[in-house]
């Protein structure tokens, strides 16, 4: 499966993501021996994409003389590619009531005063 994630990697690569199967093989052969990070990477990837089949999906097309990716190929890859939506956590926000000596309307923050003092020293 990672495999397939690579193919499809070289061809975005490519110019009008064609390769020949020459140039495809090699790149594709210096990638996967490349290191872990690379192994890994494609690992996740393939993870998000189980049954993967290029061919069968119309991702990528058999050429004379390669392989191109085609747009559906493309927009999948980057779909796989996109960060996986992470539900947004907000801080926390510390609010210090108004002293006496200031209108209601007025907000205080925490620590405000003596930033600025450490600040000017």
């Amino acid at each position: 499966m990672s495999f397939q994630i690579t193919v499809l990697k070289v061809l975005a690569g490519h110019p009008d993501g064609r390769a020949s199967l020459a140039d495809l093989t090699r790149y594709v052969a210096v990638l996967t021996s490349s290191g872990a990070d690379w192994s890994q990477r494609m690992k996740r990837l393939a993870a998000r994409a189980p049954g993967l089949d290029i061919f069968t999906s119309g991702y990528v097309l058999r050429e004379d003389g390669g392989w191109r990716i085609t747009d559906a190929g493309q927009e999948f890859l980057n779909s796989i590619e996109a960060p996986a939506c992470e539900p947004m956590i907000a801080a926390p926000v510390i609010v210090v009531p108004a002293s006496p000596d200031r209108p209601e309307n007025v907000i205080r923050m925490a620590d405000h005063e003596a930033r600025r003092r450490r600040a000017a020293a």
